[in-house]
């Protein structure tokens, strides 16, 4: 099947799901795009704004005789919904999804009935905030976005996946779930982390002198931009790749009393060392 032909759902109509189907709405990519949420507002929004041929607050209804299924929903919800969902499926249905950890939601995928076709998926694409307000059918464009295939899925079933990911703009990149979980523990986990603590540490000084968050300005607005992440998508994501996550902070809590070792041996050769690293690194990396 050719993506054209395609009536596909997506399951959760936030900042990913909503992006994903106003991308392939605008680019007239399928024959069909309907939307499954939990409030009617959404819906209506998703309406208005031309993301969706037409949405429901029913799973059912929603799936019904779709070619492709994409679950957009935090990541514990997705490995709740893969369950129900088998039995609702046609037929050789594609069923995707967005969620930023792999390993939890391909092994519950590996126990859907054999006629659903499954494949995880992960767009590394983002913002700090969440709902259909902040959707735009921009999001993937130019973005890495990761396909985890199972042993079982067809050839056919990665043909369309990759043909629906090259519609949203972003660029397929097939890899092992157990692989990307701990590759973006360190570039994605890692990075919220550093972040929420960085303002932890300043709520400390801010108690002592509230004076702090007047001189706060780009440097700590940059560093501290991902605490602003959605907590129930983050804690997700945490809890499901755990393991990974704790190995980074590990890596991390060394890097961080090698730095401050230096500084407390005023080891000036030893500290322009690794700043000049990471700088490089940093530079060749986002030009």
């Amino acid at each position: 099947m050719r993506l054209k032909d395609a009536r596909v759902t997506v399951v959760g109509l936030g900042l990913m799901g909503g992006s994903l189907a106003a991308a392939l709405r605008a680019g007239d990519a399928c024959r069909e795009v309907r939307g499954v949420a939990r409030r009617l507002e959404t819906i209506a929004e998703a309406l208005a704004r031309g993301f969706v041929d037409g949405g429901t607050l029913d799973l059912a209804e929603g799936v019904r005789g779709a070619d492709v299924v994409v679950l957009a929903t935090p990541v514990r919800t997705i490995v709740e919904l893969i369950p129900r969902l088998g039995p609702l499926l046609s037929p050789d249905c594609l069923l995707m999804d967005v969620g930023s950890t792999k390993a939890a939601i391909v092994a519950a995928m590996e126990r859907l009935p054999g006629h659903v076709q499954p494949l995880g998926g992960h767009p590394m694409c983002g913002k700090e905030v969440s709902g259909i307000g902040a959707a735009e059918a921009d999001l993937y464009r130019g973005a890495t976005f990761v396909l985890t295939p199972l042993p079982r899925t067809s050839p056919e079933a990665l043909a369309l996946a990759w043909e629906l990911v090259e519609a949203v703009g972003a660029r397929p990149l097939v890899m092992d779930a157990h692989r990307h979980d701990r590759l973006v523990a360190a570039v994605s986990h890692l990075p919220y982390l550093l972040s929420l603590a960085l303002v932890a540490a300043a709520e400390d000084v801010a108690e002592e002198d509230g004076m702090v968050w007047d001189l706060a300005a780009s440097g700590f607005r940059d560093a501290s931009r991902l605490a602003a992440s959605d907590v129930t998508m983050m804690l997700d994501i945490l809890l499901t790749n755990r393991e990974e996550v704790a190995g980074m902070l590990a890596r991390f809590r060394e890097a961080l009393d090698e730095l401050a070792r230096l500084l407390e041996a005023e080891d000036e050769r030893g500290l322009r060392r690794m700043m000049e690293a990471a700088r490089r690194r940093r530079k060749g990396l986002f030009q």
